[in-house]
């Protein structure tokens, strides 16, 4: 992959807690539920430090571990086709997932 000279492609970024509270922001869209667009926007795009982090801010916030997506889905399922997913499905159900 081919990088710009003003770009870096960073990896195992570590987000301070208010960039992590920024992902509750997002907004879905159209037939998505926002919980799982929330869940499944922070799993593609935090390392698990920071998906820890923000599943404490998401439940405080009030939203719902369980949320499915347009398939009938939820987040756990969806990571656990992953195989990188181990750690975030193990996190999601610490938290409270199902």
């Amino acid at each position: 992959m081919s990088l710009k000279k003003d770009k870096e492609k960073v990896l195992g970024e570590v987000f301070d807690d208010e960039r992590v509270k920024s992902f509750l922001q997002y907004e879905a869209p159209a037939g998505v539920s926002t919980d799982f667009h929330l869940l499944e926007k922070t799993y593609r795009g935090m390392n698990i430090d920071n998906f820890v982090t923000f599943l404490n801010f998401f439940k405080e916030a009030g939203h719902d571990l369980n949320a499915i997506n347009p398939d009938g889905k939820t987040m756990v399922e969806v990571a656990s086709e992953h195989g990188h997913g181990t750690e975030y499905v193990t996190a999601l159900k610490a938290a409270g997932a199902k």
